[in-house]
């Protein structure tokens, strides 16, 4: 693709800016970082000769075309935080090989630039237009905000739409996502003075710590139950007793088996030595009914579908203070459950250990049949590109498709042959051989949108 040194000198620019949701300050609802992100690519978008449009920093586009419907691509400029481990500064685009490094390289800020050169591209080729075609640029998906519902209080809903936020085929399928707390208004535990785990509820955390009260005779024990067990922990001596790191593998919550979740192996430890009554009632609720499971199966929240596959289940936040103990969870649940079903099967058992559940965010499931005009135009754009069928899947990951009521989709920009591109987690990265590939697949289907 002949725009590809100014789609790397663009994405050079924004993973700079570390666009981690903040304190929301006047005019800025994520914090400055993802407004200054946003407003860095509606600039890029402008210097390009489009029509630009910020809509209070919750999002904004780039406008080609006339005509009365509106069609658009829809990415997104936040990112999650950098986390611990990298091989190489998060925030700075770092080439070795065909891989670019950074954090929003593969999410979704690399995806976000080939989609604004896509339609550079279509302007600079002078096509005419059915209908107008927008790049939607969100400023708040990664901490599942309400950015494009602002948006859309003021803006056109497009009539289709898609987002380069997972991969290739085509996903028509997306799992409800539900977040909760189950909290205890006080500290109950008389052993575990802290315990700390996490960064986002949607990721597995990678790194989990706990500070307990605890006698030479009893470390031993733990740690003597810690050889024994799968999980890599690590123990050092307070004035009060003991601090115990557990070290993890993080990954996305939409698929917490490629992870390791160190908080929950802390929890499953402490479950070794120490009884209920002196872990008091959260840590004890989590050991017997969530344990390290991944679907929810102690919990009695299991379930399965033939259109969207199991619930998947990921403890991503703990935080156990002197006045204060909770734990934050992700839920992805097969499209044809209902959350509310779940989310009453959870509370029911936790306040039998004394604690509150509160639904923080449910998300309901997407799903666009097969027989949608839409789906069609993609496979076709797919097939004229890589010369194969782009396949329907589904998945647990929540994306932007959602907020278009059954007029979007998930489509690329990583082919199924691909490795992990560490999604959520440390070394993020693209392979520009490969995305440039994602690129002409991209246009196609904009043009397509653009034109049909």
């Amino acid at each position: 693709m002949k725009y590809q040194d100014a789609i790397i000198h663009d994405l050079t620019q924004l993973v700079a800016i570390p666009s981690v949701r903040g304190e929301a300050v006047e005019g800025m609802p994520f914090g400055k970082a993802p407004a200054e992100a946003l407003n860095r690519v509606l600039q890029m978008a402008a210097d390009m000769g489009f029509t630009t449009k910020n809509v209070g920093n919750y999002a904004g586009h780039a406008e080609y075309g006339e005509g009365n419907e509106v069609a658009a691509v829809v990415a997104h400029m936040d990112v999650v935080p950098a986390g611990e481990g990298w091989d190489t500064d998060p925030f700075t685009l770092t080439r070795k090989g065909n891989l670019y490094y950074g954090r929003g390289t593969a999410d979704d800020k690399g995806a976000a630039v080939v989609a604004l050169y896509c339609l550079k591209a279509l302007k600079d080729e002078n096509i005419q237009s059915k209908r107008r075609l927008r790049v939607i640029f969100g400023a708040g998906e990664e901490t599942a905000s309400n950015d494009l519902e602002m948006y859309l209080k003021s803006e056109q809903m497009p009539v289709m739409a898609f987002t380069p936020d997972s991969e290739y085929g085509i996903c028509n399928r997306e799992k409800g996502i539900m977040r909760l707390a189950v909290s205890s208004r006080e500290h109950s535990s008389a052993v575990v003075r802290e315990f700390s785990a996490g960064t986002v509820v949607n990721a597995v955390p990678a790194k989990a710590k706990a500070v307990v009260m605890c006698t030479d005779e009893v470390l031993a024990r733990l740690q003597s139950a810690a050889s024994r067990m799968e999980g890599d922990f690590s123990f050092e001596k307070t004035e009060d007793g003991t601090e115990i790191t557990s070290i993890g593998k993080a990954s996305h919550a939409m698929q917490p088996q490629e992870g390791f979740n160190a908080a929950t192996h802390l929890m499953k430890l402490l479950g070794e030595i120490f009884s209920e009554e002196e872990l008091g009632g959260l840590i004890s609720f989590v050991n017997r009914n969530i344990g390290t499971e991944l679907h929810g199966e102690s919990l009695g929240v299991y379930v399965s579908d033939e259109e969207s596959g199991p619930l998947t289940l990921n403890l991503g936040l703990a935080g156990i203070y002197d006045s204060s103990a909770s734990v934050g969870i992700d839920i992805r649940y097969p499209v044809t459950a209902k959350g509310k079903d779940i989310f009453a099967s959870i509370a029911e058992k936790a306040l039998q250990y004394g604690l509150e559940t509160t639904l923080s965010q449910e998300n309901k499931p997407l799903f666009l049949p097969e027989s949608s005009p839409f789906i069609t135009l993609l496979q076709d754009a797919y097939a004229a590109v890589t010369g194969k069928p782009a396949e329907l899947y589904a998945t647990g990951g929540g994306t932007y498709a959602r907020a278009f009521e059954g007029r979007a989709v998930a489509f690329g920009p990583f082919f199924p042959d691909e490795p992990d591109r560490r999604l959520h987690n440390t070394n993020e990265n693209i392979d520009i051989d490969r995305f440039m590939v994602h690129a002409q697949v991209c246009l196609e289907a904009m043009y397509r949108m653009l034109t049909q």
